[in-house]
């Protein structure tokens, strides 16, 4: 984060995917802090009411992992944009890259922050509600399911966002893979591949890209499954708590 601070002061017309990274250091750094914050020690030593803390937190923390799935989906998209040929319908966004990420991020907090913003209403401490109207998380708060319907609602349209953008993170994957391959295909007759043994950095850079769009789509499933049986079971045990942020920070 500190190098992009440093590259948008003394550039003055950083690149795009100075601004991505940028954004997603950030929002991992604030993720993190959010997991610091919900431990026992420094829960309680906050000088706020525990409704309050409790409101802040988990719904930086709501919005903080959606921005992380639309920054890395758009960092995808600029990667897929940047190895595109010229020529190609992707090409013609080189030149506007810049001005186009910077819409895409401004629209991405406003999703995040409108669609986690019911989180402000239903998130309480733990100790205002009892045991049948509450979704217990963790030891300190509770998601009142008074507004069950409501923050379904606003699930729902979560869920809509993500999907779409690590839809759009796979699409770009594949892209990347396949303008990989063609390009291998063609320069092939360049390298004589007998007596290279070594794999062509095409190959390599396309095992990079399967195995972390692999990973990150593996991590959202899991997490998203997490998430259903919390709403269904209405129960956030410690064990399953641990789970679900070691898999969400993954």
């Amino acid at each position: 984060l500190l190098s992009r601070i440093l590259t948008l002061f003394l550039d003055h017309r950083p690149k795009p995917h100075d601004l991505l990274t940028g954004n997603l250091a950030l929002v991992h750094i604030l993720m993190l802090l959010t997991m610091v914050f919900f431990s026992p020690g420094l829960f309680e030593s906050l000088r706020f009411q525990n409704d309050i803390k409790c409101k802040a937190l988990f719904y930086l923390q709501r919005v903080m992992r959606g921005l992380s799935i639309c920054t890395t989906c758009l960092l995808s998209m600029l990667q897929a944009v940047t190895i595109s040929p010229s020529s190609s319908w992707l090409g013609r966004f080189k030149q506007k890259s810049r001005r186009y990420v910077v819409h895409s991020l401004l629209f991405s907090w406003f999703l995040s922050l409108s669609f986690s913003s019911n989180l402000l209403f239903s998130t309480v401490a733990a100790s205002n509600v009892t045991q049948t109207q509450e979704l217990s998380f963790g030891n300190y708060c509770s998601l009142s399911s008074a507004r069950y319907l409501r923050w379904s609602l606003f699930f729902l349209l979560a869920l809509w966002r993500d999907i779409s953008f690590v839809g759009g993170m796979l699409l770009s994957s594949v892209y990347m893979v396949t303008l990989l391959f063609r390009h291998q295909r063609r320069s092939q007759h360049l390298h004589n591949m007998s007596l290279s043994p070594s794999i062509s950095p095409e190959k390599r850079a396309t095992h990079f890209i399967l195995l972390l769009v692999s990973f990150f789509v593996v991590m959202y499933w899991v997490d998203l499954v997490i998430s259903s049986c919390h709403i269904v079971f209405l129960a956030y045990g410690p064990v399953v708590l641990g789970v679900h942020t070691l898999v969400g920070n993954a």
